[in-house]
């Protein structure tokens, strides 16, 4: 019979990528339904046979490619713990920068409002909703099933003000304005190899893929944004690393000012933003 200790080095062992360590032990906590501290305590501890079947089993979903947050069931963000599941993308700390630029662009103490197009899981509307407790925000979709996703998070995280509405972008929200339109919409071209491999291949290929040049849906949302905001309000979009141009012209060509595209931490144009005038 295994040890904690050992059944743990050989897992990390057998996975890729830098973080193959931490999700060997997200697997075993989640086999013994235990933190991570009890498995430092205790990695003496031998593992009895169904333990070990169980860790062997979710160890195989992800030698497969399946996303640890799909096996989990669950994935942090923000200061939220959102469920997820293969009808959502899974939420990635790189849309967390957006957040952040949209509540240095939402007051405190206002009853601003706030539009996330796409929500999927919820995380952008539901991070502004805690942050701006006075905010008014909207979260739309045109999958039924990841609204009702983003709906179980909301009550999970005690949010449960947050509006979430089916629409195809703004098709619902005709002679509705916002003072903030957010979006992490898809943006990966269709034939980009990418879509086949990892985790991609698990998650819903409509939002992640859009158009022959990954612009098709960005191209409606920047189009159709500036009569859904307020006066002085502002636009930002997530995109993919070698966009910022492309989604910089369009916002240009959409009226918008104070356009800018801002980095990620590894150095990618990840987000661009503007204000209508």
């Amino acid at each position: 019979m295994s040890t904690v200790a050992s059944a743990l080095r050989d897992a990390a062992e057998s996975l890729p990528g830098e973080s193959a360590r931490a999700e060997a032990e997200m697997l075993m906590g989640q086999a013994l339904g235990r933190d991570r501290a009890w498995l430092f305590a205790h990695g003496d501890d031998e593992l009895m046979p169904e333990q070990r079947d169980r860790f062997l089993a979710t160890l195989q979903r992800r030698r497969d490619g399946e996303p640890i947050a799909h096996i989990l069931g669950r994935r942090g963000f923000w200061s939220l713990d959102l469920i997820v599941s293969p009808d959502t993308l899974v939420p990635r700390p790189e849309t967390e920068l957006l957040v952040e630029l949209a509540l240095t662009r939402l007051p405190q103490d206002s009853a601003v409002r706030a539009l996330d197009l796409g929500t999927g899981t919820g995380a952008i509307a539901l991070a502004i909703a805690c942050e701006r407790r006075q905010a008014e925000v909207t979260a739309v979709d045109a999958s039924v099933a990841a609204l009702e996703v983003a709906g179980r998070n909301a009550a999970r995280n005690a949010l449960t003000g947050v509006r979430l509405l089916r629409s195809d972008w703004f098709s619902a929200l005709a002679g509705e304005r916002f003072d903030l339109i957010a979006s992490n919409p898809p943006y990966i071209a269709e034939s980009d190899p990418h879509l086949q491999e990892g985790d991609l291949r698990f998650e819903p290929h409509g939002a992640l893929a859009s158009g022959v040049d990954g612009l098709d849906a960005i191209r409606i949302i920047v189009a159709a944004a500036p009569v859904h905001l307020a006066r002085d309000g502002w636009l930002l979009i997530e995109h993919g690393r070698d966009q910022g141009e492309a989604v910089r012209a369009l916002f240009g060509a959409a009226g918008f000012d104070a356009i800018e595209t801002v980095r990620d931490l590894e150095q990618r144009e990840r987000v661009t933003l503007g204000r209508r005038t």
